[in-house]
Parts: C-alpha cells; sequence; structure tokens
C-alpha cells in the first residue's frame, strides 16, 4: 500500500515537471539568447486588438512588422496578392480565397545561392480576437529569432523571414508563398510557429517527410525538447492543417512547433497579451532559434529520410531511433518477461489460467475505464462541438483532475478485485455504457465498450488471480498490442513498448513480483513512478487535442503495465483494494461540481454570438444567436419582442435560437454571370460597401468546370444540383469564377454578406457584462439572399 501510494505520488510529480514551462528570460538577457520579455514588446502591438484579414487593423499589425524587420536589417517587401484553397466538406467542394499580403524578410547569409531557411509565423487574428497566443506569439518569436541571429555572426545560408497573411481564412498566405511565388524555390528548410490555446509546453508536433536527418538535428539542437513522433503519425491522419502543411506537401523539411494549453483562448476575445503564458513563449522561442541556429550556420541542410521514433521520456531526454530498432525493444521485453516468468515458476508457480484472467483483467480496465469516462463526459451537460465545450474549457483544471482521478481509480479497481474475484465488478463499465448510450442514442461505440468490458469482467473475475500469474497475463497482453503496433504502425508502437520494457525490468528482478522485500517494492515503485509520469504526459496530451474520452484507454494501458504488481494486492480484502472505489467516488464528485457550479466570470467569460439576420429573399429579418444562447444573448433576441424559436437556414451549420426582428434595407452584394465567346461562362460577385466577407453557395443545372477563381487558374470539377461553397475576403471588387459548362443550363447562387456592424436605427446589443464576450462576427449583420442565372 505504501509503495503504490508512494508511486502514484512521485509519478504525478514527474508528470508536473514534465509538463513545467521555463522561467521566461528578462530583456536584459544575453543578445544570443531567445528573451520572452524582449518577444512580447512584440505582442503587446500586435495584439492590442483583433486583427482579421483585410482589415484596417490588420494593416496596422502589417506595417509594425515591416518596420521591425526593417529595423533588423532584412531586404523586407510586402507581397500582394491572390490566396485560394480548394477541399471536400462532407462530400460537397468547398472553395475559399482573398488577397494576401506576406510580408517576407531575408537575413543575408555568406552564400547567398544556397538553399535558404524560413522561419514562418502568420499575422492576421480571426475577428474577435486579438490573437495575443495564435499567432503573435509566433511572429514576435520569429523577429526576436532574426535579432538572436544577427547576434551570433552571419549565417552560412540566407533566413528568410516569411509572416503570412490569411491563415486563419485557409491557409491562404501559405497558399499564395509556396505555389507561386518564385522565391519559394530557394527554401530548404521550414521553421514553423503556431498556437492552439494560451500555455504550455511549445509541442514540435509534426515534422516533414522522411524526418530521420531532421530528428536527429532537433534532438542535438534542442535543449529542452518536447516531442513525440505518435504526435506527428496522428496529425499526418487528421482533417487540420496550418501554415506547414503547404511545403510539407511541397516535399519540404521542417519543424512544426505549437503549444495548445488554455484552449478557452483560443480563437477567444480572451487571447490578450496579459493572459499569454510567457513561459510557453519561452519554450516556443528556445526551441525554434535552436533549431534555426542548426541549420542557418550549417554547411547541409537536412535530406529526407527513413522516419524515426522519437519521444522524450521523464528527465527531458529525447530518445530516438530508426524503426527496425523497434524490434529490439520487443525483443528485450519478451527476453526479461521470460526470465521473470521462470524465476517466479521456480519460487512460487505461476497458473496459466491467472495470466489468461490477468489479461482479461487489463483489457476490462482499458476498455472499461472508456466506457466510464465517456459517461463522465456525457454528465456534465456539456455538448460536443467548439461553442458547448466552452463550460469544460473554462474550467479546464477541475475537468481534467476528474478525468485523470476516474481514469485511475477505474484501474486500481480493476487491479485489486484481481485478487479477490468479485464478478459483480462487471457491471459497472456495463452500466456505465447502456447509461452512456441512453444519453446519446448515437453513441454505440461507448455502449459497445461497456459491454464488452463487462463480458471480459465476467471471466477475470470469475475467480482470484495470484499475483505473479496475473501480471504475466497483463505483461503478454501489453506485447502482443506492441507487436502488433510495430507492423502497422511503427512510429507509435514506443507508446506500449517503452512501458513495457520498463515493466519487464521489474518483473525480471522481482520474479513477477513474488517477492515482496524492501528492495523489490523500490524497484517496482521507481519503475511505475517513471512509467506513470510517462504515461501521464500522453494523458494530458490526449485531453487538450481531442474531447475524446475514449483516448484515455492507452494512458490506462501504459500505467498499467508497471503499476499493476502495485496495484494488486496479496489475496484477501486488505485496505489496498478500497483505493480504487475511493478515486472513483472522488471523481464522481468533482465531475458534478464541474456539471454545476457555473464557470463563467471575468477571466472565463460566456461566449456569445449574436447577428442581425437579414433575409432578403422573405423580406424579414432576425435577430439571430449562433452560439448557445445565454441569458445576455436572449435579452439580446426578444429586444423588438419576438418570440424566440429555434430557425433553419442554408447559412447556418444547424438550427439556431433566433427571434423576429425589424426588417432593415441594406444593400445586397452585386453579381453578375456572364457568357464568354468561347462558350465559358463569367461569374462575378463583389459583397456591398463596407463588407469584408462575402460567402456564395453555387449550384449549377449542368456539369461543369470551374477554371479559374479570383485569376488563379484551379480545374474543379462542378456536379449538376449540387452544392458549392465559395468563400472570398479582404477584396472590395469581389472575385470572378470563370466556368465551362458541359451544355447550356442554369446557375443559382445563394449570397451571405457579413457587415461587421449592427443595422442601422435598430436597437443595438446593450454593453455585455464582464462575465460574456463576443466571439467571432458576434454583433454584425449578415445579408442573404439567392440569384438565378441562365446561358
Amino acid at each position: 500500500m505504501i509503495a503504490l501510494i508512494l508511486a502514484l505520488v512521485a509519478g504525478g510529480w514527474i508528470a508536473w515537471l514534465s509538463e513545467r514551462t521555463p522561467e521566461p528570460r528578462p530583456a536584459d538577457a544575453p543578445p544570443a539568447r531567445f528573451s520572452a520579455a524582449r518577444a512580447m514588446a512584440d505582442v503587446e502591438v500586435i495584439a492590442a486588438r483583433p486583427h482579421s484579414m483585410g482589415s484596417a487593423e490588420n494593416r496596422r499589425v502589417r506595417d509594425h512588422i515591416v518596420a521591425r524587420m526593417r529595423a533588423l536589417g532584412l531586404e523586407t517587401e510586402i507581397r500582394r496578392g491572390p490566396g485560394l484553397f480548394d477541399r471536400k466538406v462532407r462530400g460537397d467542394l468547398a472553395i475559399g480565397g482573398g488577397t494576401i499580403e506576406n510580408i517576407v524578410g531575408v537575413l543575408p547569409g555568406r552564400d547567398r545561392g544556397a538553399s535558404a531557411v524560413a522561419v514562418m509565423a502568420h499575422y492576421d487574428s480571426v475577428p474577435g480576437s486579438p490573437g495575443a497566443a495564435d499567432d503573435a506569439s509566433g511572429v514576435a518569436a520569429a523577429l526576436e529569432i532574426v535579432r538572436a541571429i544577427r547576434a551570433r555572426g552571419v549565417p552560412a545560408r540566407d533566413v528568410v523571414l516569411l509572416i503570412t497573411d490569411g491563415e486563419e481564412s485557409g491557409l491562404l498566405g501559405a497558399e499564395a508563398f509556396f505555389r507561386r511565388d518564385p522565391m519559394a524555390a530557394r527554401i530548404g528548410f521550414v521553421v514553423n510557429m503556431e498556437a492552439r490555446g494560451g500555455a504550455g509546453r511549445a509541442q514540435m508536433f509534426e515534422t516533414g517527410t522522411g524526418n530521420g536527418q531532421t530528428i536527429a538535428l532537433y534532438r542535438r539542437a534542442v535543449a529542452e525538447p518536447a516531442a513525440a513522433s505518435l504526435s506527428t503519425f496522428v496529425y499526418e491522419h487528421m482533417p487540420n492543417g496550418t501554415d506547414f502543411t503547404l511545403p510539407k506537401d511541397a516535399g519540404l523539411p521542417g519543424v512544426n512547433l505549437a503549444f495548445i494549453g488554455r484552449q478557452f483562448d483560443y480563437h477567444s476575445a480572451t487571447s490578450t497579451p496579459a493572459n499569454l503564458d510567457k513561459g510557453s513563449l519561452q519554450h516556443l522561442g528556445d526551441q525554434a532559434l535552436a533549431v534555426t541556429l542548426a541549420t542557418a550556420f550549417a554547411q547541409a541542410l537536412p535530406e529526407p529520410g527513413p522516419d524515426q521514433v522519437y519521444s522524450q521520456v521523464p528527465g527531458g531526454v529525447l530518445i530516438a531511433y530508426p524503426t527496425w530498432a523497434g524490434w529490439l525493444v520487443l525483443v528485450a521485453a519478451a527476453a526479461l518477461i521470460a526470465l521473470g516468468v521462470l524465476r517466479a515458476r521456480r519460487t512460487d508457480g505461476l497458473s496459466a489460467w491467472d495470466a489468461a484472467r490477468g489479461a482479461a483483467a487489463l483489457l476490462f480496465a482499458v476498455l472499461g475505464a472508456a466506457a466510464v469516462l465517456t459517461l463522465a463526459r456525457k454528465a456534465t451537460g456539456a455538448g460536443a462541438g467548439h461553442f458547448e465545450q466552452m463550460w469544460l474549457l473554462a474550467q479546464a483544471v477541475r475537468w481534467e483532475a476528474a478525468v485523470l482521478v476516474l481514469a485511475l481509480g477505474f484501474l486500481l479497481l480493476a487491479a485489486a478485485t484481481a485478487s479477490r474475484g468479485r464478478r459483480m465488478v462487471a457491471a459497472l463499465p456495463a452500466a456505465a455504457g447502456i447509461v452512456a448510450f441512453l444519453l446519446d442514442r448515437q453513441d454505440y461505440l461507448t455502449l459497445g465498450l461497456g459491454l464488452a468490458a463487462g463480458a471480459i469482467g465476467l471471466f477475470a473475475y470469475w475467480r482470484a488471480s495470484a499475483r505473479p500469474g496475473a501480471w504475466t497475463g497483463v505483461l503478454l497482453t501489453g506485447l502482443a498490442l506492441a507487436a502488433f503496433l510495430q507492423v502497422a504502425a511503427p512510429t507509435t508502437a514506443y507508446v506500449v513498448a517503452w512501458p513495457l520494457l520498463a515493466a519487464a525490468v521489474g518483473a525480471a528482478a522481482t520474479d513477477m513480483a513474488a517477492r515482496r522485500g524492501p528492495a523489490a517494492l523500490a524497484v517496482l515503485a521507481l519503475l511505475a513512478a517513471l512509467t506513470l509520469g510517462f504515461a501521464a504526459g500522453y494523458a494530458h496530451a490526449a485531453y487538450l487535442s481531442l474531447d475524446l474520452m475514449a483516448l484515455q484507454a492507452m494512458p490506462v494501458l501504459m500505467a498499467a503495465l508497471a503499476l499493476w504488481p502495485l496495484a494488486q494486492p496479496a489475496e484477501g480484502a486488505p485496505p489496498a483494494r478500497l483505493l480504487g472505489p475511493l478515486l472513483l467516488v472522488a471523481g464522481a464528485v468533482l465531475v458534478a461540481v464541474v456539471r454545476f457550479d457555473a464557470p463563467w466570470s471575468a477571466r472565463h467569460p460566456q461566449l456569445s454570438y449574436v447577428v442581425y439576420h437579414v433575409d432578403q429573399d422573405a423580406g424579414s429579418a432576425w435577430r439571430t444567436s449562433l452560439a448557445p444562447a445565454g441569458p445576455w444573448a436572449r435579452q439580446v433576441l426578444r429586444a423588438d419582442g419576438g418570440e424566440v424559436v429555434r430557425r433553419e437556414h442554408w447559412m447556418q451549420r444547424q438550427p439556431a435560437q433566433a427571434a423576429p426582428a425589424r426588417m432593415v434595407a441594406e444593400a445586397p452584394p452585386q453579381i453578375t454571370v456572364t457568357p464568354l465567346p468561347d462558350g465559358r461562362v463569367s461569374l462575378r460577385a463583389a459583397p456591398p460597401p463596407g463588407a469584408r466577407q462575402l460567402a456564395l453557395q453555387i449550384r449549377p443545372s449542368v456539369a461543369a468546370r470551374i477554371e479559374q477563381v479570383g485569376g488563379v487558374a484551379r480545374p474543379l470539377e462542378l456536379k449538376p444540383g449540387r452544392w458549392t461553397k465559395v468563400w472570398w475576403e479582404a477584396e472590395p471588387s469581389g472575385v470572378e469564377l470563370v466556368l465551362r459548362p458541359a451544355a447550356p443550363g442554369g446557375l443559382e447562387v445563394r449570397y451571405a454578406a457579413t457587415l461587421e456592424r449592427w443595422p442601422a436605427g435598430v436597437r443595438p446589443p446593450p454593453p455585455r457584462p464582464a462575465d460574456v464576450m463576443a466571439f467571432h462576427t458576434s454583433d454584425s449583420t449578415v445579408v442573404t439572399g439567392t440569384r438565378r442565372f441562365t446561358w
């Protein structure tokens, strides 16, 4: 019991140390070092106010950056032109673009003909957010990096400072640079900086393809690394993208760095300089500077090579090796497990049935924890999606504490029950799965996890299992899973293989925990603490990365491998068996607090997103809340005396709360369709005066191909009868699409123009209380309508 508690406390302490950000260096730090205090001077200017693409505030930020770059001695220019993206959204084509203004500065190197190193960040923010983290921190860090490089002398090659525009509107600046700017051909390595929150250690979460030499360079150069090949693997399989996506698609090597803590501030009005963690900025800058120095002063840049397996371990050491070496880790673990089994059979005997039940108990712990945690997520009352999740993000510390306590409690319960054989425990995950399904009739996954865990638990706890045998089953299950990952996704196998190796060392040293003397317990406690600290880091990353509780199953498995011999007490009913249930009760109490204690405050205000919708097709207007409406938003909706209802409209992703409002006159966009002499058709759409953004939906009656968008050749197929979305920003003259239809036909065009003001002559929203904030383009007027054309 004492060894278990010491391991838990030490593991938590190791995890806390591993997640701390470094102390920010002061403004008088040595010139060649990165100083967060110096960088904050630029953050204060850039993030003074929201500065979305094409706005007057964005031009103010642009001018500040240009002046700073020129003061640093960079050859600086603004590169203006169209940026464009296209992708599939729920099976339909979506196109976006606008006029961007990239800022490019060059610090000359000794060899001007050598491939350059690009240090990249974006200077635009989303509407309504000052963007202190995303991405004023990256821009300020880039400026500080150039200053530090100059303090060290002339680099071997050019360093290009690429500060892009339009990232928040679809990576537009990066697209324009890497696809159409001649300077892109000079770039040989990219260091990109991003943020998805306002705190936390900066993670190097993505590299270019074939990252062997890049990881070797990163490992040599960075003093406090934070990187894992699992992150790279997962990010490659997600639909997300950053500016780094464009150079990576072009085959360039590089690293992508970001911090993602305090996600309440992501794209929020609270992303201010005051709320930015200076330690996060320091960690971001330290890593980016180290990699930039290692490449800018090198004789050769990293080239593509075999991908590496890599991750930092407790103590901050980055371990990296080729994927084939993962088999050596598994062979070593298997040999140590075999040694432990042989010794256990000689000293205490070892039952194959105990091993089978131990394997089942591990599966019960992993699947059951996923079901219980998913039920806890639903019990918070917060729905899915960014708006709904703000309830949890506003109280992130106690919600994460609830998740970790519940996961650990269920694991300890599963291990302790193996010594007693109580089959009734199988009802717990089964009930969790059933209740979760009753709360959400679409959640067949949690229902399946819970029922599967319950069925496995009936076998695992049919009778009591001796500790050596049960732990043997746990380790053999971990070995099988690690081998599967080594075959299917070798850059991820270490997540199981490294905790397995640590546990196997303990198994060999203690005869599968048959020996329980002070020395043996000390070895098991030390290995368990290190493994638990390692697993907790991945639990924290999973918590931050995706609002998906089932992901916590992997950290539960990682911790179980080494924690099991301490968590499973001697046969019978010692006090240690109560630790798991007590933690589960504590976790349930925390969930109740999360649900019933409203988190809104001046630091974490409730989100509001209200617009005045002028529907020119219906000749009516609506006060609409595009986010769940709190008391202040409902007051805005009822200002004209109308009843609040759920209303659907094509401009909204889902039904929204709305109330009838007074119809007002607003200018529509100018939309024309003109047949061209060569059989093509020109669609021109210009926003009404004062609108920075125009959204269209177009639906042809016949098959057609888009040949140009905004003057950029981009062949895209349009299907008859299917809607295609088009966004265009920061261009008062609008956009032209050149289509080549397959036959005479027609085109239906829907429009939604956003005017970032409330209509004149109607009652405006009242002042917000301190615990309510505007989001994105809240308090705007949205003008919608439809036009139909033929040719």
